[in-house]
């Protein structure tokens, strides 16, 4: 229906303050100092006439373009230098991905909530947060999105240095097997995945009233740090429509050989911290008798 924006909540303290913030807070448990927003249904047909579903799916687009653009980019200035030691490097590249996550959910964050990933997307949609008919839109508009970005980043560089520079794409690198690249994929996509529930989760935007505000640091900062782990493995996917993108505009066999690792790999790594959030973070506390 229209203006209804329950699912996008990130960046938003809708909780007054009633009680001490931090460990003082948790440590009274009379009761609810929070509000838990009720399951997502799973299908809303209700929301294909409201234009506050339109607008997150076009906020989704722009943010994947943008992280896109600016990623691939930085990739292909660090492979156009004669030496990694001349430009920003692995390090830049990974600053590059978790600073524009970063920036782009604070962006988002009161319009689409800020996935500007599949993997998210469907992980949040696994612990009820937001509809089915919401999260295959906003995977169709993530990943045109990344089709349009890296297509922009392919017009800049030329498409003889794009190919010949594996065009951003993600694949598993020698010396590394398949089993290895996927593993780094799950566990990769978990960490992000499990971010995201932490870092918004209902409880900590109740008791702690910097944490919505905070919210995209810590999420930027587990993109930044997955990436400097995993950038040798596989170039760094936990992202499929970031991968799709890149393989699609690049078209060659060496982006589709492997392919298949980054959209199984992050999917399993987000049902798994979609599992964890459920038995974990929101698990009802122990009280001693």
């Amino acid at each position: 229906m229209e203006g209804k924006e329950e699912d996008v909540s990130l960046g938003a303290n809708k909780f007054s303050e009633r009680q001490p913030i931090g460990t003082a807070a948790q440590s009274q448990d009379d009761g609810k100092d929070y509000t838990e927003p009720p399951p997502a249904p799973l299908f809303e047909p209700s929301e294909l006439t409201s234009w506050s579903f339109y607008r997150a799916g076009i906020a989704e687009f722009v943010a994947t373009f943008l992280f896109l653009y600016i990623t691939i980019l930085t990739v292909m200035g660090v492979n156009r230098s004669s030496s990694k030691c001349a430009t920003v490097g692995i390090q830049g590249i990974a600053w590059a991905f978790g600073g524009m996550i970063f920036a782009l959910v604070y962006c988002t964050a009161g319009i689409s909530g800020g996935h500007i990933n599949p993997a998210v997307t469907f992980g949040l949609f696994l612990a009820r947060k937001l509809s089915l008919t919401r999260a295959l839109f906003y995977m169709v508009m993530q990943v045109l999105g990344a089709i349009v970005g890296a297509g922009v980043v392919k017009g800049f560089e030329g498409k003889t240095f794009y190919g010949q520079h594996n065009g951003g794409a993600n694949f598993v690198a020698p010396g590394y097997t398949k089993g290895d690249g996927l593993g780094a994929e799950i566990v990769g996509t978990f960490i992000l995945v499990y971010t995201v529930f932490s870092a918004t989760d209902a409880k900590r935007s109740a008791r702690d009233s910097h944490v919505p505000i905070l919210a995209p640091l810590p999420i930027g900062f587990a993109v930044f740090l997955v990436h400097l782990a995993t950038i040798p493995i596989t170039g760094t996917g936990i992202n499929p429509a970031r991968s799709l993108g890149a393989a699609i505009i690049f078209n060659k066999d060496l982006g589709w050989d492997d392919h298949w690792i980054f959209w199984v790999g992050p999917f399993v790594g987000a049902a798994l911290a979609a599992l964890y959030h459920q038995v974990v973070i929101r698990a009802i506390p122990f009280k001693s008798s």
